[in-house]
């Protein structure tokens, strides 16, 4: 399955070619490598040669932005009723993934339809794209991310929303450790998102390696759901992982232990305008319920 994220109005993914992206954001055009990309560009028209900003990649690690136009440290996109800051990084990323949209319109669908309380466990949140759409919908978000600053981050986006009345509770802290004491308290949740990294490490210097570990959280975060789940929602952007396997740790886990429901996965993607092919964008696996 392929899932487009293409009813974006103020994001659009406007070429690639030669291992870069040309995107606008807003009023804003950026430059940035991508690893898939792998074919050439076909021409280099004047855009590719004049956006705003072009991230250029270190030999040393990292890369930094050259500004060849003027624009802003940071400015706001809407998609929809949603509102995110754009914060272009010194590690090429602007703080929003935005094929993620087409997961956020399917989970807004499924917490308004469900028409009764929803509780939202977002693990892995980074700046909080599916919490602010989550909280949109109606239903109450726990928000969990190791690093202070994407949380702080997250806030912001839900406070450029006008969301910031709605239950989200925020939480900088080790994914593991926090489901394990959720686990202690009792506490449970009708919808699970995570976007789990390849590598990374906790507040403490925990370690997370995906193809150790992802089994052994999701069934962990068995333990949190409650009695009548609604979804669960495993993105990856890990370069080799097939669909697949999310697929077949979803049928291990949460289809195993709830009657009902169904389990499908396949790639994210988003159309570029000028050509019209497919940017993929990483992976997904999704259970959700037969109601609403």
């Amino acid at each position: 399955m392929l899932l487009l994220a293409d009813k974006w109005k103020e994001y659009e993914l406007v070429d690639m070619g030669g291992g870069e992206k040309l995107e606008r954001w807003g009023d804003y055009v950026l430059r940035r490598p991508d690893p898939q990309v792998i074919w050439p560009i076909a021409k280099e028209w004047n855009l590719w040669k004049n956006p705003h900003g072009h991230y250029h990649r270190s030999s040393k690690g990292g890369g930094s932005w050259e500004a060849k136009k003027s624009y802003p440290n940071q400015w706001i996109v809407n998609y929809g009723p949603l509102k995110f800051k754009i914060k272009p990084t010194g590690f090429k990323h602007t703080g929003l993934f935005p094929e993620q949209a087409a997961n956020w319109d399917w989970m807004m669908d499924k917490i308004k339809k469900a028409k009764r309380p929803i509780k939202v466990l977002n693990l892995f949140a980074y700046t909080g794209g599916a919490s602010v759409a989550c909280a949109y919908a109606g239903a109450e978000v726990c928000h969990v991310d190791a690093a202070k600053g994407m949380v702080n981050w997250a806030k912001e986006n839900l406070e450029v929303s006008d969301l910031k009345d709605r239950k989200v509770r925020f939480i900088v802290d080790d994914v593991f450790k926090f489901v394990e004491r959720e686990i202690r308290r009792g506490n449970k949740y009708d919808a699970i998102i995570m976007d789990p990294p390849s590598y990374g490490r906790g507040p403490k210097g925990e370690v997370w390696k995906i193809e150790d570990k992802l089994y052994e959280f999701v069934d962990l975060c068995m333990q949190v759901l409650s009695d009548q789940p609604l979804f669960m929602l495993i993105n990856s952007y890990t370069t080799g992982f097939s669909p697949i396997v999310i697929e077949n740790i979803l049928e291990t886990t949460i289809a195993k232990k709830v009657r009902g429901g169904k389990v499908y996965a396949g790639e994210v993607g988003i159309p570029a305008s000028k050509t019209g092919m497919i940017l993929p964008c990483g992976i997904f696996g999704r259970w959700e319920s037969m109601e609403g």
